[in-house]
């Protein structure tokens, strides 16, 4: 007789194959080193001098870049609590643009001293209880170090816009940050609308084109589109524009009809009917005083042909998101089907040109006075990985742009907001009386993760210059951060940040510091781990590369 054991506690409750982890061994420790592992990954991208990560996802996708939120994005992380971390990124990056890095490098130095408390007997909420003091004063003692008088920003002001913007596009581009801050900060200001808090990301395009320099890059006032125009006429300047949505062709009839022909004449004359009937159509686009036609679909062979003999320059945008913007940069009404379009449909382009830029040509539409909704960055260089790291720094500041519309102040950067935030929290950890006063020390602790992680990138000793740092801090003056171009005999590299004028946005360190002491009082909170048996179905075999998993 087969006698079979019965389970018995949390065993007997759940499906046969789930797994149960609990317990700060189990549970909290195995968290907070998963945690870990992910912001040691994101670390050393930290900062101007951040190492490249090489990623390679499910699709065999190449990805070279120091842009953490792309690495983290790409990495498919698995384990739910360092999912947390990736989560709070990705809040980062959709809130600011900027600073998804900092989030998920300093929730993961947190977690990692509140590993060494809880080694040494403290309570997880003891150290949540801590951790919440101290981001209320953090947030207290940054309003403190925002720069007088930098709230009030006018927004299409250039060397106010490159002060800003300079420190988030060095973070991703270093050595080239004066020539991109200066390319963004023209896109964006160009289009700009009359409030500031509106200002939409979409309105600044990027263009990749392989060849050139970054001294080749251009910003031009209206849509690039890759491709060629369809006809013969390639350059048209001061025009009105008709988009039609479902292309520029005879329609077919929407019910099957038969035609009975009975001899040659009528066969001759229903060829004639169509041919009619469809120079009509391009004669009364004409006749309204358009010179562009735009298709988003096909564009038949015998309506180009009347199009050619009526001077009508023929563009095909294929993708309708791109037709969108460029009834936005014109002012055009996209029409249905091929039809006169009335006056209020049409648009108005200053200048419309197929050109040859590196070997590809594109069509440039110019739309240079009026309501300009539209700015693109034309960006050259030797790579397609060069091309799309130069996307992302591009991104970073425009990103940038849009948070110091909302909210114009700034921090010292360079590291110096940091030690003074540190040097602040250390003190006030010392006025606590409860075991929250180890928490809230280790929290002032977490902040050298910067200061070190800038050092140790660059190359330099990060202890010496912590230490350095700290010296000029105490003794008043709050602004010395870490010259990472190489410093000079006098200062070393420990130099006044408004000297060298590296700035950080008030808003991108104030949402950084709160979704990362959120993300790892979420993490600390978890005492067990319940994981449910995986759904059935037989065992998915390795695809072959370049497949997608649906």
């Amino acid at each position: 007789m087969a006698f079979s054991m019965q389970n018995y506690g949390i065993q007997s409750m759940l499906k046969e194959g789930h797994k149960h982890l609990s317990g700060l061994e189990e549970a909290v420790l195995k968290n907070i080193d998963a945690c870990k592992q992910l912001s040691t990954i994101t670390r050393t991208s930290l900062g101007p001098d951040g190492m490249n990560k090489m990623v390679i996802n499910h699709l065999d996708k190449l990805f070279v870049t120091n842009d953490a939120a792309t690495i983290v994005n790409e990495l498919e992380v698995q384990h739910p609590a360092a999912k947390i971390l990736v989560l709070a990124g990705k809040a980062q990056q959709e809130e600011i643009g900027d600073g998804a890095n900092l989030t998920i490098s300093f929730a993961g130095e947190l977690l990692q001293n509140a590993e060494e408390l809880i080694r040494t007997g403290l309570h997880p909420s003891e150290i949540i209880s801590g951790y919440t003091k101290a981001i209320s004063k953090t947030i207290e003692v940054l309003e403190e170090l925002v720069e007088k008088g930098s709230e009030n920003m006018d927004v299409r002001d250039k060397e106010q816009v490159v002060t800003r913007m300079k420190a988030a596009v060095a973070s991703k581009q270093y050595g080239l940050e004066d020539i991109l801050s200066s390319l963004i900060a023209d896109a964006c200001i160009q289009v700009c609308p009359k409030n500031p808090a509106n200002f939409d990301v979409d309105n600044v395009r990027v263009v990749k084109l392989v060849g050139g320099g970054l001294h080749n890059c251009m910003v031009i006032r209206g849509m690039v589109l890759k491709g060629d125009a369809v006809g013969s006429i390639k350059h048209v300047e001061k025009a009105k524009v008709a988009v039609f949505v479902s292309g520029v062709d005879s329609s077919a009839t929407e019910t099957k009809g038969t035609v009975l022909i009975h001899s040659a004449e009528q066969l001759e004359n229903y060829a004639k009917t169509e041919e009619a009937k469809v120079e009509e159509l391009i004669k009364a686009v004409a006749d309204s005083g358009a010179k562009i036609i735009v298709s988003g679909g096909a564009v038949g062979e015998m309506a180009l042909h009347f199009c050619e003999r009526y001077k009508l320059m023929v563009l095909k945008i294929s993708s309708k998101f791109e037709l969108r913007r460029f009834c936005r940069t014109t002012g055009t009404a996209a029409l249905l089907k091929l039809s006169q379009p009335k006056p209020d449909d049409l648009g108005f382009i200053d200048s419309v040109s197929v050109e040859e830029i590196g070997g590809s040509r594109v069509t440039v539409v110019r739309s240079e006075e009026g309501g300009n909704k539209v700015a693109t960055v034309v960006l050259r260089g030797s790579t397609d990985s060069i091309l799309d790291d130069l996307e992302r720094a591009v991104d970073d500041g425009v990103n940038t742009y849009k948070a110091m519309c909302r909210d114009s102040r700034i921090v010292p950067g360079a590291a110096a907001t940091e030690i003074e935030l540190a040097r602040r929290l250390k003190e006030f950890s010392f006025k606590e009386t409860g075991l929250d006063q180890y928490a809230i020390a280790k929290f002032a602790e977490s902040f050298e993760l910067v200061p070190r992680t800038l050092s140790e990138n660059a190359g330099l000793n990060p202890m010496d210059i912590i230490s350095k740092l700290y010296e000029k801090h105490a003794s008043g003056n709050t602004k010395v951060g870490i010259d990472l171009s190489g410093g000079d005999l006098e200062d070393g590299v420990c130099k006044d940040v408004s000297t060298m004028n590296i700035w950080d946005l008030y808003v991108t360190k104030f949402f950084a510091l709160k979704y990362a002491a959120d993300a790892a009082c979420t993490v600390l909170r978890v005492d067990q781990i319940i994981m449910a048996k995986p759904a059935g179905g037989p065992a998915r075999r390795d695809q072959p590369a370049g497949m997608d998993e649906d």
